[in-house]
């Protein structure tokens, strides 16, 4: 008589393990949804501070966290863009520099920001775009420095009619 009452607590384990288990799988394809759902909006998010950094110079630019921090007595101040920054970085060097090492100099410079490397590649791309930083390919690697200004030549004739 007690192997019948040990069958069945046995098959309610059984059921209840194997009922237990599918919920468990259940919940971790949610969560590996909602997972890739975030990646997505991220890829969405650097793409949109990405633009916002091209274009800075429109008028009234929307802050984005980067841009901006609180000032010691509470006031907003403004932040220099990511792409001024970078700028500023690549002024001090002759040589070219790679992406990673611009951002390395960012980060011990500039301790309050932490963009990504890919945001520094992006915001370096925008800069060649614009004509203001040079593109250099060396092997397989891209490096980057502070595009030549054209010199400005004064024709004699425009030099004798000042």
């Amino acid at each position: 008589m007690t192997s019948q009452p040990t069958a069945t607590l046995r098959s309610r384990y059984v059921e209840q393990a194997a009922s237990d288990l599918e919920e468990n799988r259940r919940r971790q394809r949610e969560l590996t949804n909602r997972i890739s759902e975030l990646q997505q909006e991220e890829a969405m998010l650097l793409d949109i501070l990405s633009l916002a950094e091209r274009y800075a110079g429109l008028p009234d630019p929307s802050r984005v966290p980067e841009q901006t921090h609180t000032a010691p007595p509470g006031a907003k101040s403004r932040r220099s863009l990511l792409g001024g920054v970078l700028l500023e970085l690549l002024s001090g060097h002759d040589e070219p520099r790679l992406a990673k090492e611009v951002r390395e100099e960012l980060l011990a410079k500039h301790p309050d920001r932490s963009p990504t490397p890919q945001v520094v590649r992006n915001t370096l791309e925008s800069l060649v775009a614009k004509g203001r930083v040079q593109r250099h390919k060396q092997q397989r690697a891209v490096m980057y420095s502070l595009a030549k200004r054209p010199e400005i030549r004064v024709s004699s004739a425009a030099r004798n009619s000042r």
